[in-house]
């Protein structure tokens, strides 16, 4: 029985520190000696921006509600500085890191920037005629759209793809939004209580309506794949624009993407519809000519538990392939996206009519802008802003009941006239 003793402890004690080992085994972590820490990385950025003023700027952008704050940094580049504001350049806007499990997105971003500010450059390319192509653009970049969700993978929980309470960013847009599929998954897709309820992605349509880009790519990982609008149905728009944008992601596929990503709407490639997303507000109400989702990297035979294996290269080689093909198809995109799209005359040919914005986007747009300006201060307007729109509503209302009863008086008042006949006369 003594030496029965040895072993039972064995059993008790020991055996579930080998059977958790032998679980944990089959879960990577971080590669620290590939990636950047979220904040290591927008230092490294806003240290390139300082480098470079003559082609850079940058500026963040901080906003919440209901005690959650939210911060995105926006990198603008620009070869003269003064021309910024320039409508006549053609305008393009990047996002990447808008799931916080996808860290190869960010680095992805970081290369872009560096390329773009000629610390490091495109093999193969001619440099005279890459700046004479980025003479005519403005390209923002935001190279970390999620960065409180980025932290909660940071700190170990590494297949979390949502914001810092639980919403899904990009289901969170106005586009079809709230709409839940038989598959619908409520960790991973939560919507959040309304559109655009969370910080990050009021400022991502601020940012999108006042700088109305020709070109938007949401950067993903996940799987290999260029995809175009639309995300809540299987099927892809009608028309011209459809044709050039499919013939762009075309010869994308065939050059960067050795003819293995795949093509067509997100909604009728993937495999399951989704809802709220933002490239799909950004064809539908920005009414950006070009709107496409990347999805840049996927490891189809890593388990599903294994979320930092599933959606991020883990070794050097790989690392280096992803960032040198996709910068590549990036700058390719900065080339032909304009030829596509005749410079700025398909912007006026998808647009039509000027864009409609509901009253809410307005209100919202405006009090973040306002809270961006001053502040603390401002906090307050979080909690008044239902009641902003409700009064907003009611004077609207009051406004057409009031012209209606004095439309309704004065057409009384006709009827009520004698009339004079013309032989009266």
């Amino acid at each position: 029985m003594a030496s029965l003793l040895p072993l039972l402890f064995f059993f008790f004690f020991a055996s579930p520190s080998l059977v958790n080992a032998k679980s944990n085994s089959t879960i990577t972590s971080i590669n620290r000696d590939l990636y950047h820490s979220s904040a290591d990385l927008l230092e490294q950025i806003k240290a390139l921006v300082h480098r470079h003023p003559d082609k850079l700027t940058a500026e963040t952008i901080k906003t919440g509600n209901k005690g959650y704050k939210a911060e995105i940094t926006v990198v603008t580049y620009c070869r003269s500085r003064k021309e910024t504001d320039d409508r006549s350049k053609f305008r393009i806007l990047l996002s990447f890191g808008q799931h916080g499990r996808e860290l190869i997105t960010t680095e992805l971003a970081f290369r872009i920037l560096s390329v773009l500010s000629e610390e490091q450059f495109l093999p193969d390319v001619d440099a005279a005629s890459l700046n004479n192509t980025l003479d005519k653009l403005i390209i923002k970049v935001v190279p970390m759209e999620n960065l409180n969700g980025r932290k909660l993978v940071e700190e170990g929980d590494l297949c979390e793809r949502r914001n810092g309470r639980g919403v899904d960013l990009n289901r969170n847009w106005s586009v079809d939004w709230g709409k839940k599929e038989k598959d619908y998954d409520p960790y991973e897709e939560n919507p959040g209580t309304g559109p655009f309820s969370e910080p990050e992605a009021q400022i991502m349509r601020k940012l999108a309506l006042t700088f109305d880009p020709h070109i938007w790519v949401n950067v993903h990982s996940g799987m290999e794949a260029l995809f175009m609008p639309y995300d809540h149905r299987n099927t892809t728009p009608d028309g011209v624009l459809s044709e050039r944008m499919r013939s762009l992601l075309s010869k994308l596929n065939n050059v960067h993407c050795h003819k293995h990503c795949m093509i067509g709407s997100g909604g009728g490639s993937v495999g399951y519809l989704a809802h709220g997303t933002a490239t799909d507000f950004m064809y539908d109400i920005v009414k950006v000519p070009m709107a496409f989702t990347f999805e840049i990297y996927g490891d189809t035979a890593a388990s599903s538990k294994d979320c930092f294996k599933m959606f991020n290269p883990v070794d050097l080689t790989t690392f280096n392939r992803v960032l040198n093909d996709w910068s590549s198809a990036f700058f390719t995109i900065f080339k032909l996206g304009p030829l596509q799209l005749d410079g700025n005359h398909s912007k006026a040919m998808a647009s039509g009519v000027d864009k409609f914005v509901s009253i809410d986007e307005y209100l919202d747009g405006y009090l973040m802008e306002r809270r961006n300006r001053y502040g603390k201060k401002m906090e307050v307007l979080d909690v008044g802003m239902q009641e902003i729109r409700t009064y907003f509503r009611l004077f609207l209302l009051s406004s057409v009941l009031l012209l209606f009863m004095f439309c309704s008086r004065i057409a009384k008042g006709k009827s009520s006239r004698p009339i004079v006949s013309a032989l009266s006369i």
